[in-house]
Order: C-alpha cells, then sequence, then structure tokens
C-alpha cells in the first residue's frame, strides 16, 4: 500500500492533508469548549486531518483476508472515538493516544469476522471488559489493572483473563505498530518491565558507559527499565512522543552496547 497511488473508498490518499501538532491541539480544544457549530467544524477538520494516520496503521493489517477499503472505515470510526474521548489537557500528543484506539476498533473487527468461533456469553465479556478498559484508560491516563477491571464487571478476575485471551489472536513482540516515517513504535515497545531491582542494566553495571550517556536518556532508561513504565508512560510523563522515547532508548542501548 502507497499513499500516492492507493484510493481507499473513493479517497485520493495523495491528497489528504496533515496537520500540524499545534493545529490539532487548537481543533481538539475547540472540540470540548466551542460553540456547537465550531465543535462540527473542528470535528471535521480533525477527522480529515488524520486519515493518514488510520493508513499507517491498517498497513499492518493488510494481507489478512480482508479488503482494505474496510480496514479503512474501521480504523476511521476508531480514529472518531478518539478524537470524541481525547482530553486536551494531557501532555501528549494526539497520535499517542489515538493509534491504539484505531488498532483496539481494527482488532475488534477481526475478532467478529474470525473463523474460531468463542461463545457469545465470553464473547460479550471480552467486549465488555474491554470497553471498561478504554472507558478507565481514557479517565485515568493509564491502563487499569484486570482487577480493577474485574471489580466493575462484578466477577472473578479469572473470567475476565479467559474472555480476554479467547478472543486475542497471537501478535509478535517485534510486529510493528506505528511509524511516522522516520520512527517506527513494535509491540515490545509498549511492555514494561516489572524486575525493578534485577534489570539486566543492574545486573552488568556498566557504570562507564551509563555515566556516558545524556540526562535525558538515564532518565528514559531508568523510568523504563528500573521503574517498568511502558514507553507510553514515560512520553506522557516526560512530554515529548511515544515513538521519541523509542529513538532515544535505543541509541542509549546502542551506546552502551558499544561501550561495553
Amino acid at each position: 500500500m502507497q499513499y500516492g497511488k492507493v484510493e481507499i473508498c473513493g479517497v485520493n490518499t495523495s491528497r489528504l492533508k496533515l496537520l500540524s501538532e499545534s493545529r490539532k491541539q487548537e481543533l481538539l480544544k475547540t472540540i470540548k469548549s466551542g460553540t456547537p457549530q465550531e465543535k462540527k467544524r473542528a470535528r471535521d477538520e480533525m477527522i480529515n486531518g488524520n486519515l493518514r494516520l488510520v493508513l499507517s496503521v491498517i498497513r499492518r493489517f493488510v494481507g489478512r483476508g480482508e479488503a482494505p477499503d474496510d480496514l479503512f472505515q474501521v480504523g476511521v470510526i476508531g480514529l472518531i472515538k478518539a478524537i470524541d474521548n481525547f482530553d486536551p489537557g494531557l501532555d501528549v500528543r494526539f497520535s499517542t493516544y489515538g493509534v491504539p484506539m484505531i488498532i483496539g476498533e481494527i482488532r475488534r473487527y477481526l475478532r467478529d469476522n474470525n473463523a474460531v468461533r468463542v461463545s457469545r456469553s465470553m464473547r460479550d465479556t471480552a467486549y465488555r471488559a474491554m470497553q471498561i478498559k478504554e472507558e478507565l484508560t481514557a479517565k485515568n491516563n493509564r491502563e487499569p489493572t484486570v482487577e480493577e477491571i474485574a471489580k466493575l464487571m462484578d466477577m472473578p478476575k479469572e473470567n475476565v483473563v479467559l474472555a480476554l485471551e479467547a478472543v486475542v489472536e497471537p501478535v509478535s513482540l517485534y510486529e510493528p505498530v506505528f511509524s511516522d516515517g522516520s520512527d517506527t513504535v513494535y509491540v515490545m515497545d509498549q511492555i514494561g518491565d516489572k524486575n525493578d531491582d534485577t534489570t539486566w542494566l543492574e545486573e552488568l553495571a556498566l557504570k562507564d558507559a551509563i555515566s556516558a550517556l545524556s540526562d535525558r536518556e538515564k532518565r528514559i532508561l531508568t523510568l523504563r527499565f528500573f521503574r517498568g513504565k511502558t514507553q507510553m508512560e514515560v512520553a506522557s510523563e516526560i512530554g515529548i512522543s511515544q515513538a521519541q522515547v523509542s529513538r532515544i532508548e535505543k541509541n542509549a542501548l546502542d551506546s552502551i552496547k558499544k561501550n561495553m
């Protein structure tokens, strides 16, 4: 799929406009606090200005037997949900919040069309759990625990885990999640390291190599490998994009390896 040549749902992708980050923030604030007419105009511009984001996400799902047109339409639904639920007060880029929402919408669509049949009751449980997860994530700006989800559903956490696992397809840790042209975020980049006291950085004790890093690199590695935060959480705390966190983390680790 090449943006300059592919037409999806009658849309010439080569003519899709891009919005600057500052313009996105302006539109999102208007959507939340403007007049009804201002909200509608801002919402329409925000949707049209982020269709390339949808295209970048659906590329990873092409080739699974689903028509690109269908995936694009489903992805746009996820984009609209992200726009309607995004909090402009959060110190994160819209794409950081929007990409997981788009992916979630597409995955739900693919699960509904999955040839492997899961019981209706288990499917309903899983979808309810995912809905609650999205609501809590938007509300608290972090992913909820299984215990929190199970408490709101008033059922044992084991049942929630079983239902979610039944409708989730296996994904490679090295599968790309999002790319903005220069930086790529992989599945493994969104997984936190919970081994606070036994990380490989501590075990190797590469004091000289680590001391040569910049303060920002040290801070990111500390948050990622000593405090077990995901790249999205680190990005939110520092005030940069997840793609930037991924790039800085990679460069820092490469630097440490070269100085070993």
